[in-house]
């Protein structure tokens, strides 16, 4: 698959993580503040009414969250962890070695949309991640980054 094409990629559990955040917004938040908003009205003037604008407001967010995950979940491709090849590839799990002080890290290679660098998951179309595809173990690499460049080995692609 060419990932150039400003295509919405995601891993299986990308798409299955975001599947089941719609559900729980649809089947457990949404009524959730739609009671708090009929709750709300019951207690009278609404204009001054700070539950029901504060219920109002979660509701606004809520729709356009059922909106965004919506959007993503229509226009997806789901890649699939195939790196029988041993190549590094959007699921594969990629440890690495910096040159410079011998530090090892592990990522997972994941699309824009999923990418967490906090949880150890970055972007295929990152600077670590852009310099990671289609490399194998034992290959060296080096990734210019806004901070400048670093050297890196590649350890393990599973």
């Amino acid at each position: 698959m060419d990932l150039s094409e400003n295509k919405l990629v995601l891993t299986r559990q990308g798409y299955e993580d975001i599947q089941r955040e719609l559900d729980e917004i649809l089947t457990v938040k949404r009524p959730e503040v739609v009671n708090r908003i009929r709750e709300a009205r019951q207690l009278g003037d609404l204009s001054e009414n700070f539950d029901y604008q504060d219920a109002k407001r979660t509701q606004g967010m809520l729709e356009a969250r059922i909106r965004e995950l919506q959007a993503i979940l229509a226009e997806a491709t789901v890649v699939e962890n195939t790196n029988g090849d041993g190549c590094v590839g959007v699921g594969s799990k990629v440890v690495v070695k910096d040159l410079e002080d011998g530090f090892e890290d592990e990522y997972t290679i994941v699309g824009p949309t999923e990418a967490s660098p906090a949880e150890g998951k970055i972007s295929h179309a990152s600077c670590m991640g852009s310099a990671l595809m289609g490399r194998k173990a034992g290959d060296k690499i080096t990734v210019d980054s806004p901070g400048g460049q670093f050297s890196y080995e590649i350890v393990s692609v599973f």
